[in-house]
């Protein structure tokens, strides 16, 4: 006997016929043998309505009663699923987050998750009940309920399996798995059986949206493998056991480990660069820390000193959506900084190239770098680490950076 978590997003409960088909799937697992537990999120575009109605009855509202309108939509797909459960005459009874508790932070609408206590779901998935629970929420200390962001239902699955002891938690979304690139700019993308959570995790964090980052850290951590697979598959398959879709799991669990695993690409961001900063002790901290207090994230960073060493040019980037706000920032320690001039482009993209082989293996980056140079792309800034490579080109060549990249590394075969 096995215990599962099965998560399904919002695309795969978006109405009552999607719910009753994730009921049979949920009913093959049943059949099979296993312990469920399953984490829903709010029905397709039941948030998005929940939040437009909270900001139009009051633009600058109250966080705590802002959690207590946008978690309900989960609360309705958990009890709509157990009833679907039920009518396929399975036992099966519906559980919001502080019904468990899952004990989260104070931070109303952007809560991270503490601790959870599943003794009592426990009990009853050991007897054969089908535990369903709302994704994307728990209690916060003050006892009131507290959500997880966007995408939490991810984060609310992970958790949970860690905390019962789950041998897997499988996320059903709409697509059939992990490809080693978007599929909608390279059609010759293919979906990867398994890959590692390090190799996951800089997929998520560089703009795959399979998954959310914060899942994928949890997973890591406790061990906790995932099978990511489409909802949309017929419930019949998977039957004979056989594993769909990708895996993610430890590096020791892939036997072959390619070069590179998949190539990732993000729009969201924004290019900054201060020229003839006063090059001094603290000249960096006096940039960033402004930045840092504001809550704003600067991700890839590149420094040229000039040649005689009394400046320096300081160029990183930022979330485009923190772009203006970034502006206004350095704007206002420009007499402290002393720089000269800022100059800006929020029409840039992040194009990665990922994979754990890459430790054991010279000449990945000269590789890129060459490919990318004789389709004319040029690179702006370069960051790395032990199993990717990252470079910020125009946003216009994002497409064909992408494909020459996936050709590169033999990603098409």
């Amino acid at each position: 006997m096995t215990r599962l978590v099965m998560k399904f997003g919002g695309t795969s409960v978006a109405d009552v016929d999607h719910i009753r088909n994730v009921a049979r799937h949920i009913k093959r697992e049943v059949d099979a043998g296993n312990e469920v537990a399953v984490v829903v999120s709010a029905m397709a575009g039941a948030t998005n309505q929940l939040v437009e109605w909270t900001r139009e009855v009051a633009p600058f509202h109250d966080a705590r009663e802002y959690d207590v309108v946008v978690s309900s939509g989960e609360q309705v797909t958990s009890g709509l699923l157990a009833l679907a459960l039920q009518a396929e005459g399975i036992d099966a009874r519906s559980w919001q987050g502080w019904q468990i508790p899952v004990r989260t932070s104070n931070v109303h609408g952007a809560a991270r998750i503490e601790g959870v206590e599943p003794e009592r779901l426990v009990e009853r998935i050991s007897s054969g009940q089908v535990a369903v629970v709302a994704g994307f929420q728990g209690i916060a200390p003050d006892q009131r309920i507290a959500t997880l962001g966007r995408g939490g239902s991810d984060t609310s699955a992970v958790a949970l399996a860690a905390a019962i002891g789950a041998e897997r938690c499988d996320i059903y979304t709409d697509v059939d798995g992990v490809c080693t690139t978007d599929p909608r700019i390279v059609p010759k993308a293919k979906r990867l059986e398994k890959v590692s959570f390090e190799e996951m995790l800089e997929m998520a964090s560089l703009g795959a949206k399979v998954l959310q980052v914060r899942s994928v850290e949890l997973a890591m951590v406790h061990g906790v493998p995932i099978l990511v697979r489409s909802s949309f598959d017929p419930p019949e398959v998977g039957l004979d056991g056989e594993i769909v879709g990708t895996l993610i799991c430890d590096e020791d669990q892939i036997v072959e480990q390619k070069t590179v695993t998949g190539i990732a690409y993000s729009k969201d961001e924004a290019q900054i660069t201060l020229r003839r900063v006063e090059d001094k002790p603290g000249a960096a901290a006096a940039v960033f820390g402004p930045l840092a207090e504001a809550g704003i994230n600067v991700d890839m960073i590149v420094q040229n000193v000039s040649e005689d060493g009394s400046t320096t040019d300081l160029t990183f980037t930022v979330p485009i959506a923190e772009y203006e706000r970034s502006t206004k920032v350095l704007e206002g320690i420009r007499p402290t900084v002393n720089y000269q001039l800022m100059q800006g482009s929020p029409d840039v993209a992040k194009i990665s190239v990922i994979g754990i082989g890459m430790r054991s293996h010279a000449g990945v980056a000269a590789e890129a770098f060459r490919a990318l140079a004789e389709r004319g792309i040029n690179i702006r800034a370069i960051t790395t680490s032990e199993i990717k490579i990252s470079v910020l080109i125009d946003a216009s060549f994002t497409e064909l950076a992408v494909r020459t990249l996936h050709s590169l590394y033999g990603l098409d075969n």
